[in-house]
């Protein structure tokens, strides 16, 4: 069993009962936690992805974990809703003002381009325009992930994997030590475990020159 103290960061939203299952089934420790003082301790943390940026944001700020999210310097992933947290903002309410999130990618969420197929975009697709990102060792072009949203960010310097639904999407964005994936690894079989062991395994000075 792994020493390292990974943390999932509590936003106050649903699956993070699966996110820690799915660390604990590679044989990892993990706490879900709120606490300021092990979030900044931790080796890695995770922000997990089910439901609407402006419920989690605003749950991040009740619990004061805005300036202490935005100031780590450990790795970070962000499964779904985790990684649009991890952008400037979200245009996913009908109100004519977007969801500011942390600012930590500089890129923002909007509505996915479906072109006419159905919304949420919902099941499996493949990953194209894959890096040589850490957290992509052993994940290819052409790999199946689960995927459930409606809203993504587009593809921009700070893409890191694509997928195509009705149009183009980042599938995955990163920068420093923030990575992000649109898609649930948590959900996406022995491919998905293979990302989350990836980024458990990671060493920090791997992502200086990523």
């Amino acid at each position: 069993m792994s020493k390292a103290m990974n943390v999932i960061v509590d936003t106050g939203c649903a699956n993070l009962s699966s996110v820690k299952f799915a660390v604990e089934r590679l044989g990892y420790q993990v706490t879900i936690t709120d606490d300021v003082d092990l979030i900044k301790q931790a080796d890695k943390v995770i922000f997990p992805g089910v439901g609407s940026a402006k419920h989690a944001m605003a749950n991040i700020k009740a619990k004061n974990l805005v300036s202490v999210l935005q100031g780590l310097t450990q790795p970070v992933l962000g499964f779904c809703l985790g990684m649009q947290l991890m952008t400037e903002s979200s245009q996913e309410t009908n109100e004519d003002a977007d969801v500011p999130c942390l600012g930590l990618i500089p890129t923002k969420v909007e509505p996915l381009k479906a072109q006419g197929n159905r919304l949420p975009h919902m099941g499996w697709n493949t990953l194209k325009n894959v890096s040589d990102h850490p957290i992509f060792s052993g994940i290819t072009n052409g790999d199946y992930f689960y995927f459930v949203h409606s809203f993504a960010a587009p593809v921009s310097e700070y893409t890191i994997a694509s997928c195509e639904y009705g149009s183009e999407f980042s599938a995955a964005i990163a920068k420093d030590n923030f990575i992000g994936c649109q898609f649930h690894p948590e959900r996406s079989s022995a491919l998905g475990s293979k990302i989350i062991q990836n980024f458990l395994e990671l060493e920090p000075q791997e992502l200086v020159n990523s």
